[in-house]
């Protein structure tokens, strides 16, 4: 048998659950090997380490930092789910907001103008009425025309608000805000927020009408805990990792799947790397095209096994491979696998994966 993937129901997941022994749990009854891969979807991590933040707490670090009162949004991701609760919290701390279109489509594919086909609103509208209810006016901006002669003032702040910024490093971005916790004081307890140090908003998803989950930290970590448990229960040796999206786009609606910051937040070190592998159809149409049958088989068999442990770039025995991460082409596979509607699988066994 070739590669085997299999979703693993779990309970519905909670903050302060044991993530590893729940793995555990799931994988009882199944023959493991050594070099699985165990795949855990980052949001039922985020759930379970209560990473979450309110609007309130995104005005409260705003007001810590000294946000100007008036925001520039370049291009955020046109999403109900992925950024009508950050404007909610933008609105509530600001004046006035400008958002910045970047063409007809964000960067996820969704369109800036109209009514959306897949969810029948118009998103535009739609962020009106949030920052309205909030006091706060709203205004949109092509992107061309603003870079065409408008000038940021000292009042104004400027916010990257695309899931995969090129210069962070230049401009305030989501990132930027709620890497830290802000901490309330009751009865002499404080009482800290979510946060993600490396991706601040990014990666988050809404919750409710006020609050966010947000992508989950110290990943590594999880994921070497996990790897010892099983090893100390079952015995064997399983690569673990941490996926978010995938990394692949519809064809016919244009949806680029990938409004996380990355695919895999954490994994164990045997996932490093990437694929080393020849290109079957190529050599069984070229090199042995004269060969069938058990000739065939052997001829590509002896093929494989010559290219283990070799670098294959440059060779045409490789051309039409794909050269991504193990964890990039993994997190495709478990998405799709684990889905993000009533499959209750938040867990992925991948087998023969590795030789």
């Amino acid at each position: 048998m070739g590669v085997k993937v299999i979703g693993l129901e779990a309970p519905i997941i909670r903050t302060n659950d044991d993530i590893p022994e729940l793995v555990v749990r799931a994988l009882r009854g199944i023959e493991l090997h050594d070099k699985d891969v165990i795949g855990i979807t980052e949001s039922v991590v985020a759930r379970a380490q209560g990473n979450y933040v309110t609007v309130d707490d995104i005005v409260k670090f705003m007001t810590e930092k000294n946000f100007a009162k008036r925001l520039i949004l370049y291009s955020p991701i046109m999403s109900r789910n992925r950024f009508s609760i950050i404007l909610k919290a933008f609105a509530r701390y600001a004046e006035a907001i400008l958002i910045l279109l970047e063409g007809d489509y964000d960067e996820q594919g969704n369109p800036n103008y109209g009514i959306n086909s897949f969810t029948g609103v118009d998103i535009q509208e739609y962020y009106r009425e949030i920052c309205k209810s909030e006091n706060c006016t709203l205004d949109y901006m092509t992107a061309q025309d603003f870079y065409g002669g408008y000038v940021i003032t000292q009042g104004e702040t400027f916010i990257d608000c695309t899931c995969h910024p090129k210069h962070p490093e230049r401009c305030t971005c989501l990132s930027h805000i709620m890497n830290l916790p802000v901490s309330y004081e009751e009865d002499g307890h404080k009482f800290p927020s979510g946060y993600n140090e490396k991706y601040g908003l990014l990666g988050s998803n809404k919750a409710d009408e006020e609050i966010l989950k947000l992508f989950p930290n110290d990943c590594y970590h999880l994921c070497e805990m996990v790897q010892w448990q099983i090893q100390a229960e079952y015995g064997v040796h399983v690569e673990v990792m941490i996926y978010g999206d995938g990394c692949f786009k519809d064809p016919i609606g244009g949806i680029w799947e990938f409004a996380d910051p990355e695919t895999a937040p954490g994994y164990t070190k045997g996932l490093e790397g990437t694929p080393n592998e020849i290109k079957i159809k190529y050599l069984a149409d070229s090199k042995y095209k004269h060969l069938d049958g058990e000739e065939l088989e052997k001829a590509i068999n002896q093929e494989i096994e010559n290219a283990k442990g070799k670098t294959l770039v440059g060779s045409m025995t490789a051309e039409g491979t794909t050269p991504r991460r193990y964890v990039d082409l993994l997190a495709s596979l478990m998405d799709l696998t684990s889905g993000s509607g009533m499959r209750k699988t938040p867990f992925v066994l991948v087998q023969n994966y590795f030789d």
